[in-house]
């Protein structure tokens, strides 16, 4: 039966130029730099609670700079620079301009991420490792936020599905759990007591088991900055941003649905699944539309942002106003 979504594929000019990209990525190789995932940092909910007009600073960036482009029907590209200097990383500040500043120093090397729980073979892993071992590719995705922005980006990484595997989950695991790394010396978002810290999300089994869902470990071909998300992240582009979860630490398979931070503290407007939909809206805002970081304008929201085709039949049965 066909689904009653269609996804959206996304334009090759939507994203910053490829002469741009494979310049930093020819770079990266040159110098001998293992090329990860890229990432921009997960979209948590603005404090005002409100859509976030958008002002971009500009930190040190080893990408060239991307030529005023646009496509077809005029839309803007994103830039490394947009990526990069416009973050939601409560861990760091909740300031969006001001993370890339804060999390300059932040050690993003090595890296292990503990897996545990319902699982036959549980395991430390190096980053480093998993990605000589899986290879990362190349992905493009939209991101879009709660709060009604989005972006194009230019992800590398490798399904998260490689890993769960990998280790085997029992009959009995139905969740799989992340949680970021726990340093309130080095991000001091964290000495904030208003949120229980550590951030923790989760996703339903098969939904961690799709092919879409990607584990980050670089951006633009390079290796992944603090202030996206590295060492590794989560990446998850038909939900709202901040279900993909940034510098993971831990990750556990459950038989319960487990603790996210931002459905504990907000329940009523940030539910477990926050799928993309235009048609439930935000009980602040409307969730029709969204701006796209760089324009002025703003665009309709797509269904599960785009991806319909390829996940609507994981929800098959489900209210979405009452699962949302």
């Amino acid at each position: 039966m066909d689904s009653p979504f269609k996804s959206v594929p996304v334009k090759s000019s939507e994203i910053t130029p490829k002469h741009v990209y494979l310049s930093r990525r020819d770079f990266i190789k040159a110098a001998g730099v293992i090329a990860g995932s890229m990432a921009l940092a997960a979209c948590l909910p603005s404090q005002e609670g409100a859509p976030d007009a958008v002002e971009t600073e500009t930190v040190s960036s080893p990408v060239p700079p991307a030529a005023e482009n646009t496509d077809e029907l005029g839309d803007p590209v994103n830039s490394f620079e947009d990526i990069t200097n416009y973050n939601n990383y409560y861990e760091f500040t909740t300031d969006k301009q001001g993370v890339a500043r804060l999390a300059t120093d932040f050690k993003t090397s090595p890296w292990d991420v503990e897996v545990s729980g319902l699982v036959k073979n549980p395991g430390k892993f190096g980053v480093e490792d998993l990605i000589k071992k899986y290879q990362p590719e190349e992905r493009i995705y939209r991101l879009r936020c709660v709060e009604a922005w989005s972006m194009v980006i230019p992800w590398v990484g490798f399904p998260l599905s490689k890993l769960l595997n990998e280790v085997e989950p029992t009959s009995d695991a139905k969740y799989v759990s992340f949680a970021t790394i726990l340093k309130p010396d080095e991000m001091p978002g964290q000495k904030e007591p208003w949120y229980p810290w550590p951030y923790r999300e989760g996703l339903r089994l098969d939904e961690a088991m799709h092919d879409l869902t990607l584990l980050a470990t670089g951006l633009y071909g390079g290796e992944l900055p603090p202030q996206s998300g590295g060492g590794i992240r989560l990446v998850v582009p038909w939900k709202y941003g901040f279900k993909s979860i940034k510098a993971i630490v831990k990750i556990e398979l459950t038989a319960e649905e487990p603790f996210a931070l931002w459905k504990a503290i907000q329940p009523s407007e940030y539910g477990f699944y926050a799928n993309v939909n235009p048609n439930v809206d935000h009980p602040r805002w409307s969730q029709a539309t969204e701006r796209r970081i760089g324009e002025i304008s703003r665009r309709p929201t797509l269904m599960f942002n785009g991806y319909a085709e390829q996940v609507a039949g994981l929800y098959e049965g489900m209210d979405l106003r009452v699962n949302y």
